[in-house]
């Protein structure tokens, strides 16, 4: 399928895809990372996709990849000597992540010209693979969506990955909207500090898994802060995109309102993106990745705890 065959303005989703070490795949991994996860479910919600994902030699040849292109995602596929890969343990103190090393960048001329003027960029690093020249390369007029934890992230092969302290980067600095988990920060970080080092006017969120997470905007002694719910799910297996996938379906409401019938800014936008979250914990990688009908019926289910009227059509374009 191509942008031809779906309707609403274009989201370009840029990343390296992770090959993520597990015992339960023939191939002793699964790919991963923000840009496979972002980009299908911004596919399944029917916008045209188009992605540029850095692949190693290993992870160009992923079955993963052929169900973006079912989906309908447009892909280039930039070649990477060395991709990101990890081990990912869950354990009741949360993740503990062990990363291969770090990977080699994605160079902004991987973007097909003709995809330049997309409507929405969503830049969804995992190992640091976007260089600050990712900054300049969405048009004035573009929405502009980073996952700031894959910035964030120091990779020694072979040890645990570290936290490496938020800064003011060209690419966070372009963001119209940031997310950032709650883990990939000290504990002890304010939100406030956090926000100011986004450009003005720009909405952070900070995602605390089943907790739900905080949105913030504003700048200096104007922020303003409002918690937002989880969306339960009766069946988690693996955490593994939840955020990615939360980011992506938020991003995409921003750049289509008509997903949730124009009514961004009034908790639908919200409750669309920690319902997709939601699904994507019930299923392993990429399978977890939810169609937009079991979106719309899990939005239902979760609209009380949002104190939203009407959330329980259809969310399409």
């Amino acid at each position: 399928m191509t942008d031809g065959a779906r309707t609403g303005p274009a989201i370009l989703v840029v990343g390296a895809a992770s090959r993520d070490l597990v015992d339960d795949d023939p191939r002793g991994w699964r790919l991963g990372g923000g840009v496979s996860y972002s980009a299908l479910v911004v596919a399944r919600l029917g916008l045209p996709t188009r992605a540029v994902i850095g692949v190693d030699e290993e992870a160009s040849k992923a079955k993963e990849l052929d169900l973006l292109r079912y989906a309908g995602v447009d892909l280039v596929l930039a070649p990477l000597r060395r991709g990101p890969v990890f081990v990912n343990r869950e354990r009741p103190e949360g993740r503990h992540q062990v990363s291969r090393g770090p990977s080699d960048p994605i160079p902004v001329e991987a973007v097909p010209e003709a995809w330049r003027t997309s409507a929405g960029w969503l830049l969804a690093p995992v190992a640091d693979e976007l260089p600050d020249a990712w900054a300049d390369a969405p048009p004035p007029d573009a929405v502009v969506a980073v996952g700031w934890q894959g910035l964030l992230r120091e990779l020694v092969p072979d040890e645990p990955v570290r936290l490496r302290p938020p800064s003011s980067r060209p690419v966070v600095a372009r963001a119209d909207l940031a997310s950032i988990s709650r883990e990939d920060v000290q504990a002890d970080t304010p939100v406030d500090d956090l926000l100011g080092l986004l450009r003005p006017g720009a909405t952070l969120v900070v995602t605390q898994g089943d907790r739900g997470g905080i949105v913030a905007t504003g700048s200096g002694s104007r922020v303003r802060l409002r918690h937002y719910p989880a969306v339960r799910s009766p069946d988690p297996v693996d955490p593994t995109g939840a955020g990615d996938t939360f980011l992506a379906a938020l991003a995409a409401t921003w750049v289509e309102p008509r997903l949730v019938g124009r009514r961004s800014g009034t908790g639908h936008d919200l409750l669309l993106a920690a319902a997709a979250a939601s699904l994507v914990l019930e299923g392993h990688g990429l399978a977890g990745v939810p169609e937009r009908d079991a979106i719309a019926r899990r939005m239902a289910e979760g609209a009380r705890a949002f104190d939203v009227a009407g959330a329980g059509s259809d969310p399409a374009v």
